[in-house]
């Protein structure tokens, strides 16, 4: 067991002083410590399977194309782009004979934050664009996958020293002896609450911070649209790892006259693919990770049903797991409508008109994403102007975070800052302004400034006329 009152002020020390080395490296000698990155994570590919199967019984498919593919991709994204990026940028100069540029570097030392859910790609995506940028970074797993962590933990001891990176495995008092150390960076993904906390810690340091949070994700769906077509992809969305996604449809807006229909399709689509035989096929679905948060949502769906919503699919609980769940008639007084969901439990709700739901959405916390099925623009157009939300996707959920042209991230209580793509490596940068003044008597408005100043205050305001 690592002593982590000893050696976290040792690793970070040890980083301070690293920092201005790695900050000097090439994007070739970046690239080449991603690659290297990779070449490991694909040798531990297994492994990192049977991990993520032990913490959260994640199904193999989803484990590899949710959590390993997508990290092997953003590096693949940075070898093609990163030696773009990271050359100077020449602006205008409103100085006679000067020379102006941007230049992007390092924030310094990083600390990243993984969350349960997503245990191995929410600790290596951010990692990616830190590296990326020129940073050292200290990472902390989360506790409630141990597996998952243990295996982070020992590829990241095989491909880096830990003065450029560095993990510490453990629980609360771990994450708590990391925040009061003066990082300059501190990128973190997990609930609003411990957002906050964060933040909060952050600003003894006046450290930069990097939220990735969640929120209740609404599903608007247009009368227009082929009902029976756009069924997969929220079926898709909302039950992918049971539900336990920032990210995930939270509820669903329908026309009055389209409940049913649409709960009957939903129904059947779940029968088809999450059911064998009339048994479910556990291997598609994974565990809810914990008997508290299995409590939680057993609790969300009690409350629900003791206040009027009808359980037209699903509700029961097996081996850890919830039944891929449809709820109708929902009060918005239920527990279930004032948290994140974060579960396999969808809301059906219904309206009469658009300005209802829109009145709805912003009455609450901005949501990480808004989902739209329309094939009429003005109506996207509509609700595009008068809501706001972290991203959008028309007509899907989910996949905008996979773009790595689009800035991905929440806006207030779903999140601060974006990444992904070059806007990680914006994030985990500091855009330096520098200016190449031209040399002493190339402009001879250059001594008006200068003292004495008698009359020319007179000439001073002549030119601002």
């Amino acid at each position: 067991m690592v002593d982590v009152e000893t050696k976290l002020p040792e690793v970070f020390q040890l980083q301070k002083q690293q920092q201005y080395v790695v900050k000097m490296t090439s994007a070739e000698e970046r690239i080449d410590k991603l690659q290297k990155l990779k070449a490991e994570i694909l040798a531990q590919a297994p492994a990192i399977i049977e991990a993520l199967q032990q913490d959260l019984d994640k199904p193999a498919f989803e484990a590899a194309s949710s959590e390993i593919l997508s990290v092997m991709s953003e590096i693949d994204y940075y070898a093609e782009n990163l030696k773009q990026w990271m050359e100077p940028v020449e602006v205008p100069s409103r100085s006679k004979g000067a020379q102006t540029k941007i230049i992007s570097e390092p924030k310094g030392q990083c600390l990243i934050y993984s969350a349960w859910n997503y245990p191995f790609m929410l600790l290596f995506l951010p990692l990616v664009p830190a590296l990326g940028a020129g940073n050292v970074c200290i990472l902390k797993p989360s506790e409630m996958a141990p597996a998952t962590s243990a295996i982070s933990t020992k590829i990241i001891q095989k491909v880096f020293d830990e003065s450029e990176v560095a993990v510490f495995e453990g629980g609360v008092d771990v994450a708590t002896a990391l925040l009061e150390l003066p990082f300059n960076h501190i990128f973190f993904t997990g609930s609003t609450h411990v957002g906050r906390e964060i933040m909060q810690a952050a600003g003894k340091h006046l450290a930069s911070v990097t939220l990735e949070l969640g929120g209740k994700c609404p599903v608007i769906i247009d009368e227009q649209v082929d009902l029976e077509k756009i069924v997969p992809r929220i079926v898709f969305g909302k039950y992918m790892n049971s539900g336990q996604i920032c990210l995930a449809p939270d509820h669903v807006y329908v026309k009055e006259n389209q409940q049913e229909e649409f709960a009957r399709l939903v129904g059947e689509y779940i029968q088809r693919n999450y059911f064998e035989n009339g048994k479910l096929t556990k291997e598609d679905l994974s565990k809810i990770v914990n008997e508290r948060n299995l409590q939680r949502l057993k609790g969300l769906l009690e409350d629900a049903v003791s206040k009027g919503a009808t359980v037209r699919y699903g509700g029961e609980i097996e081996d850890g797991r919830i039944y891929p769940t449809v709820l109708t008639d929902v009060l918005p007084d239920a527990k279930i409508m004032q948290e994140e969901i974060f579960g396999p439990i969808l809301p059906i709700l219904t309206y009469t008109d658009l300005d209802e739901v829109i009145e709805q959405i912003n009455a609450r916390p901005k949501p990480l994403g808004l989902y739209i099925f329309s094939e009429d623009q003005r109506v996207v157009d509509n609700v595009l102007s008068k809501t706001s939300s972290g991203g959008v996707a028309v007509n899907d959920v989910i996949r905008h975070m996979l773009e790595p042209n689009l800035p991905f991230g929440g806006v207030n209580e779903s999140g601060i800052g974006r990444y992904t793509g070059i806007f990680g490596f914006k994030e985990f940068s500091h855009e330096r302004g520098v200016l190449y003044q031209a040399p002493v008597g190339t402009n001879p408005l250059e001594t008006f400034a200068h003292a004495p100043y008698k009359g020319k205050l007179e000439m001073l305001m002549q030119k601002i006329k």
